[in-house]
Formats: C-alpha cells, structure tokens, sequence
C-alpha cells in the first residue's frame, strides 16, 4: 500500500516540530500545557501543512487515554456514538481523546453531541480548523477550549523539514542534491510542510542519473504548491513530467 512521505517522517516529539515557536517554544504556553500531563480541551486554527495533526499526535502520545480520530468531512453522529458507547470501558480505561479534523464541517448537533463527555472529562477534545473557529464552532464547545493558532512555516524552519525528509527518504540510496534544492523547496511552499514534502517525494521518485536539480525543484515545488495530489493523477502526471 502506498504511504505518502509525511506519514513515515512525522515527528513524534515536539522538538522535531518545525515552526510554531510562539507556542512550542523553550516557553511556549502549549509546550508548558504538554508537559504538566493535564491536557485540557483545545482548538487548533491554522492553515494546511503547519503540524497541527502531527503535534495532536504527539499529544495523545504522552497521555493515558485512548486517541480516536474523527473527520468532520466524513464522519457521522454514528461515528460519534459509537466513540461515546466506548467510555467506561474496557477499550478506553483513561477516558478518550479525540482528534477531531475540519470540526467547522459538523453541524450545531453534531458538535453538541460531545458537549456532556467533555463536561464530565471523559473526552478531552483536540479540534482542528482551517477557518476562524469563532465564526464556525458553536460557542458551547468554543467556551470549554483553549485555542491555538498556528502559523505558516518560516523559510529557515521549513528548510530542516526538507533536508530531513532528503536524508531520511533517500536512506543508503543517497543520489546528489544540487545546491539551493532545499532552499527553493522551503521558500515556495507558502508555509506548509505536507507540500514541501510532496515536493521531495517527486523528486526522489524522478531523480534522474543527475540526482536531485535545482531545476527539478523548481518544477516539483511549483506543481506541488498549485496542484499536487497524492491520490489523484496529478501525482502520476507529475512524476512522469520529471521522469522526462
């Protein structure tokens, strides 16, 4: 089965995280609140590709309780009962947390259906959001979260992401990177790292006998930033683009 780059190289502590320092900073508010082991109910706005799952994973990761995941664009009250039939169980001895992506697309009932469990502690909700969560989450869930925003990747940071996710893909099989690879990739992602990582993807699966271009780069990081999908037949129309 196929399994994109971003998943193999997803950080698993917060020091592996790129950007973000405003809140996981030495000082950083969220690092403090990870730390102390009492993790309260949160909401994490920000755009595409700024670690917003990756760092809820982490999250879930340090704790006791069972981590479910739920996407607003795709699950149902079923989906949310069926989490809720699980408290006080066997399944879930510490009580639940729940990742819950896109929350701007569940309904006023949908939301409110948790309201009672995160009352009661029995789930602690991590939501995330591309949209300004007060407009599009209802305020009897806004009121029990903390919000966090997260901001697009600096250049600098995003450029870590790129050389570890060219170390790590190529493994033993190293071929030669151009100088300025990493630089371009990290300046024309616009911020977010699973483009950036799209990006790398294509060039190692295209490098030609040359190894990794900058003008190859070029090519991937644009593509990337415009229409990359990994699921679809952008993905094969671009690799055939770089193969050539």
């Amino acid at each position: 089965m196929y399994r994109p780059l971003a998943d193999d190289i997803r950080p698993t502590t917060l020091d592996d995280v790129v950007g973000q320092k405003h809140i996981l900073g030495p000082n950083g508010m969220l690092r403090r609140i990870v730390a102390s082991g009492e993790i309260p109910n949160m909401v994490f706005y920000g755009p595409s590709g700024t670690g917003k799952t990756t760092v809820a994973s982490i999250i879930a990761a340090s704790t006791n309780r069972t981590l479910r995941r739920l996407n607003a664009t795709t699950a149902s009250i079923s989906d949310i009962r069926n989490i809720i039939a699980e408290l006080d169980t066997m399944l879930t001895p510490g009580g639940v947390l729940l990742y819950l992506d896109e929350i701007q697309y569940f309904n006023k009932k949908q939301q409110q259906s948790l309201l009672e469990f995160i009352e009661t502690g029995k789930i602690t909700l991590i939501a995330s959001t591309t949209e300004n969560p007060y407009f599009y989450i209802y305020n009897a869930i806004l009121s029990r979260c903390t919000v966090f925003e997260f901001k697009p990747v600096e250049a600098a940071d995003m450029r870590r992401a790129v050389e570890r996710a060219l170390k790590l893909a190529m493994g033993e099989d190293a071929k030669p990177v151009e100088d300025g690879v990493a630089d371009y990739i990290a300046q024309a992602v616009g911020g977010d790292v699973r483009k950036a990582l799209g990006a790398v993807e294509l060039l190692i699966s295209g490098a030609g006998a040359d190894g990794i271009t900058l003008a190859d780069a070029q090519q991937a990081a644009q593509r990337s930033n415009m229409r990359y999908d990994r699921d679809g037949d952008s993905h094969y129309d671009i690799l055939s683009a770089l193969q050539k």
